[in-house]
């Protein structure tokens, strides 16, 4: 077990971690976002509502703004316990506000038509973006300050019509982004926020399909552009939050469903050894996965973090694999047989810090590496546990013959039979733990019933919370009976039975019993033949 190595450890930097956790910074960026939104205001008052009075139209702003990070502090604890993404969802705002106002620039230098300062704003630009990376609630919120905010720095004709167009625009736009999976749905959803936006533009008449007859000509062909703005728009504003997820994931420390599904490509160079190396291994990830993922549906959780945690959730015993039972092919000899149950316990414990070493050296997910370390908890290894206390007691017995010195007695520590932990801290971590042990059970289990799948699932999991493996994580009760009930009705449609095929020579004896039968019912309903033999001359002369 000493091998002369370190292994590699997954933890993150303490400095960044600080700064992630620290009020301080939090107070600091609510109070830059508040001030910042009042200054753009006030700079934009010239055209705005707030043209006699700039100083009113700044204090507008920063008191909305306050709403928002009041709002968010109160009732997103998702958003509001990390820095990083209180600067994701206000510096997003923040920069909703100011592309507005870039807009109208844009369009006067460019001296395009006047229409175009309201038709190329992208509305539901921020609304998706932080849809696809926070969830739907941070996404409506999003929606409904980007309209009040943005609609402080608009002309004044035009602050009702885009108060309406961006909530419009951005509720469609969360809802098509809604547990994205492919960036074919992100396109999907710019088409729908396009056309929103036209449609609205239309019925409001800021985009007239049906121009006068003075310049019929001139007219359609400025509501030709102007519609091709407005469905552009969207367009384009899907093609952009495609390109920058991968950017903000990796910058923000987040991962949407798309790249979870990218990350479950069992081409993976670990998923490749682990299928010739250890493929019992293999075949027991892919039905943990199935588990977990059928269980976190059920319970709301990341069904595609499950699935791709599980995968990798035991590559560590691509270190060792001949000691793990399933890799353990027929007719060849248990190695622990030959060690001591402690020295077994070791061997086995050991995969979850090698599982961990392999994935922080092959940088997967951080969350999934999480998962490694948390899979096993500190639950005990049960088996080698027994098995000492079997030999305690065999030793125990000739210590009171005086065949054995009673300081020759091995001392059982069922420390030496525990996992390191931690225990799982969330419900993908504790939904994939359960399903691990669950599946490896079920192996055991003779002419599998329901009765006797309930009951093992049930023993399992109840001993599992006794032990307080579970109390780290979010599940709630409700949440694991609906886990057990998942859990039961996968193991039934893999454990069920098959009818048992007859074999070759039991066909054909079946086939030649058939016929025989076929002939014996016939004979009962024809009339009997003559035995076969010499024609008489008058059957000759009938015959003929």
């Amino acid at each position: 077990m000493s091998s002369g190595r370190k292994r590699r450890v997954h933890a993150e930097n303490p400095v960044a971690l600080t700064l992630d956790r620290s009020v301080w910074v939090r107070i600091m960026l609510y109070l830059l976002f508040a001030a910042g939104v009042g200054v753009m205001v006030l700079k934009s008052s010239s055209v705005t509502n707030f043209a006699e009075d700039p100083l009113r139209g700044a204090l507008f702003g920063f008191v909305i703004a306050a709403t928002a990070v009041a709002v968010v502090q109160a009732n997103y604890e998702v958003v509001s316990q990390r820095n990083g993404r209180i600067l994701l969802v206000f510096g997003g705002l923040a920069g909703h506000i100011a592309l507005v106002r870039g807009i109208s620039f844009m369009v006067d230098a460019n001296q395009l038509p006047g229409e175009m300062k309201f038709l190329l704003i992208p509305f539901a630009l921020t609304p998706m973006v932080h849809a696809v990376l926070l969830g739907r609630g941070i996404g409506t919120f999003s929606t409904v300050y980007a309209a009040l905010l943005g609609s402080l720095v608009m002309p004044k004709a035009d602050v009702l019509l885009y108060m309406t167009v961006s909530l419009v625009c951005g509720l469609v736009a969360v809802q098509a982004v809604h547990k994205v999976r492919k960036r074919v749905q992100l396109l999907r959803a710019g088409v729908y926020s396009g056309m929103a936006a036209l449609l609205l533009c239309v019925m409001f008449e800021r985009i007239d399909l049906m121009p006068g007859m003075d310049d019929q000509l001139e007219g359609l062909k400025i509501a030709g552009l102007s519609s091709l703005a407005a469905l552009g728009t969207g367009i384009v504003i899907a093609l952009l939050v495609s390109g920058l997820l991968p950017v903000l994931e990796g910058s923000f420390h987040l991962t949407t469903d798309i790249s979870w599904l990218e990350l479950s490509d069992l081409n993976h160079k670990l998923l490749r050894r682990m299928q010739l190396e250890a493929p019992g291994t293999f075949h027991h990830s892919l039905v943990v996965a199935s588990l977990a993922e059928a269980a976190a549906e059920v319970v709301g959780a990341n069904a595609a973090m499950c699935r791709v945690s599980a995968y990798f959730h035991d590559v560590g015993k691509l270190s060792k694999p001949e000691y793990f039972i399933e890799n353990q092919g027929d007719g060849v000899e248990n190695p622990h047989y030959s060690l001591t149950p402690t020295m077994s316990a070791l061997i086995i414990i050991a995969h979850v810090k090698d599982g961990v070493d392999l994935a922080v050296k092959h940088k997967l997910n951080p969350r999934v590496i999480d998962v490694i370390q948390e899979h096993h908890g500190e639950s005990l290894v049960s088996f080698f546990h027994r098995r000492a206390q079997e030999q305690k007691k065999t030793e125990l017995e000739k210590v009171e013959k005086g065949l054995e010195n009673p300081e020759d007695l091995p001392k059982i520590d069922e420390k030496n039979f525990r996992y390191p932990g931690p225990r799982p801290r969330t419900r993908e971590s504790g939904i994939v733990s359960l399903a691990d042990i669950v599946e490896s059970a079920s192996r055991s289990l003779k002419k599998p019933t329901p009765a006797k799948i309930r009951a093992l699932v049930e023993d399992l999991i109840n001993g599992r919370v006794c032990d307080g493996q579970l109390d780290d994580c979010t599940l709630t009760v409700r949440d694991l009976a609906k886990v057990k009930d998942s859990f039961c009705a996968t193991l039934r449609s893999m454990l069920h039975t098959r009818i048992d095929y007859p074999k070759d020579d039991e066909r054909s004896q079946l086939g030649r019993k058939s016929d025989l039968e076929r002939k014996t019912n016939g004979s009962k309903t024809q009339p009997l033949k003559p035995a076969a033999g010499p024609a008489t001359p008058l059957q000759q002369k009938q015959a003929s």
